[in-house]
């Protein structure tokens, strides 16, 4: 008989299990190469999940030219602000100029009384970020702002940077593109033990000390407890990445309304811009979620084109 063998339980691969000290991560922007000129990053937040009725159109697929139900998860995109413009110089700031100080902002940060309008840019940089902030008072989840750090891309960035200033920028300041990488936390599920947290099998219903723990948390030695044994602990609220997530449509919610009747459960109405992507989102509703273009897109998700029609049960 063949010698049994199976992974270990629980992946290395993200640790510390802990839960995150911020809800938007950062991210390595240097990844990301695309070639329509735009802001790379946006500030949505999950509505929750519906089927959406769409026209296939991808080339030689099964269901190709005929009318498909899919899930998807909608994503409400508040209008956002340029907060300040960070001047980066072998990838340390060089210099950061703040061009908000909006009321909106206090409740977030300390804010400054005078702002700047780019007047006095830094010598030597070679690359310019922007710190932007969402007007989430636009919607009917919260008040406070979230701020994240975005890169551009433009021939000139310092041009297209002035021009986003004292203005708010929309889904259409995004770079176009038809594939996302879907940044944010997963649900968080507070002290959990190690059967649900790492997957370990239970042993035998006549162990004694307990089915739903480790046979032994370590040899006598060497004579401790390394942090490879699978224990109790926090659950949830880890920062996860989505590759390669289809983008059905987006719009806003004056041209299409695509709320229903009583509003989205535990969520509300829509009231400003949206995007309908294809499949799953991790975290609850309201969860505050991070859009950037696809890094290492995949071919098979890149052939997929779909018609949108309609949200199954979105009719007045």
């Amino acid at each position: 008989m063949a010698r049994l063998s199976r992974p270990r339980f629980g992946s290395l691969q993200f640790y510390p299990r802990k839960r995150v000290s911020k809800f938007l991560p950062s991210v390595n922007w240097s990844m990301i190469k695309v070639e329509s000129p735009g802001i790379l990053g946006l500030i949505a937040y999950k509505v929750g999940m519906a089927s959406a009725i769409v026209k296939n159109t991808t080339d030689k697929a099964m269901t190709a030219g005929k009318r498909i139900a899919i899930p998807v998860t909608i994503l409400e995109v508040p209008n956002m602000k340029v907060y300040s413009v960070r001047f980066y110089k072998n990838n340390q700031v060089l210099k950061e100029i703040v061009v908000s100080n909006d009321k909106e902002l206090k409740r977030k940060i300390k804010v400054p009384k005078q702002v700047s309008n780019l007047d006095n840019v830094p010598s030597g940089y070679d690359d310019i970020r922007l710190i932007i902030y969402s007007l989430s008072k636009q919607t009917s989840i919260k008040k406070t702002p979230d701020l994240i750090e975005v890169a551009v891309k433009a021939e000139n960035k310092l041009e297209f940077a002035k021009s986003l200033l004292n203005r708010e920028l929309t889904i259409a300041d995004f770079t176009k593109t038809s594939l996302v990488d879907v940044r944010g936390l997963t649900k968080g599920k507070g002290l959990q033990g190690p059967v649900k947290r790492f997957g370990i099998t239970l042993k035998a219903h006549k162990s004694e000390k307990g089915r739903r723990r480790p046979g032994s948390l370590a040899p006598w030695h060497p004579a401790r407890v390394t942090f490879r044994t699978p224990m109790a602990g926090q659950l949830g609220l880890f920062t996860r990445v989505h590759y390669n997530i289809k983008v059905i449509t987006s719009g806003s919610i004056k041209d299409k309304d695509i709320n229903i009747n009583s509003g989205y459960k535990h969520y509300g109405k829509l009231k400003t811009s949206y995007f309908v992507v294809n499949g799953s989102v991790q975290g609850p509703a309201k969860r505050q979620i991070l859009l950037t273009p696809s890094f290492r897109p995949t071919k098979s998700q890149a052939k997929k084109k779909y018609e949108f029609i309609e949200l199954v049960g979105d009719k007045k």
